[in-house]
């Protein structure tokens, strides 16, 4: 389940991206705002499915108030999801080793 919200997370983060490196310049540099609608709605979408798909996943899989926390903020802060992706990824491996136990961070993985 929190490979499937990873993906999500992902989406969300690919369409931050499109949204200020290509439609908002296309818009407020070149005068075409022809981008920002449909970008503009997909990532809409996307961080609708962010959230849904966090309230069904994030229970019950032993996340503490802190990474729900910064789970929550990292849909709203830009390139949050990138950030977060490594706690996730964390969770993820624990969660299918089955030991229940989750590994503290590297310094590598921030």
């Amino acid at each position: 389940m929190i490979r499937s919200f990873r993906y999500v997370a992902l989406l969300e983060g690919i369409t931050t991206l499109a949204l200020f490196f290509i439609a908002m310049p296309l818009k407020y540099g070149w005068g075409n705002p022809v981008l920002v609608p449909p970008i503009g709605l997909i990532h809409g979408i996307a961080f609708l499915l962010y959230i849904a798909t966090m309230l069904f996943t994030v229970p019950g899989r032993g996340f503490s108030r802190t990474e729900w926390t910064r789970t929550v903020l990292a849909a709203f802060v830009p390139f949050g999801t990138f950030a977060n992706d490594p706690m996730l990824k964390r969770k993820q491996a624990a969660l299918e080793s089955g030991d229940g136990r989750i590994p503290a961070p590297s310094r590598s993985q921030g």
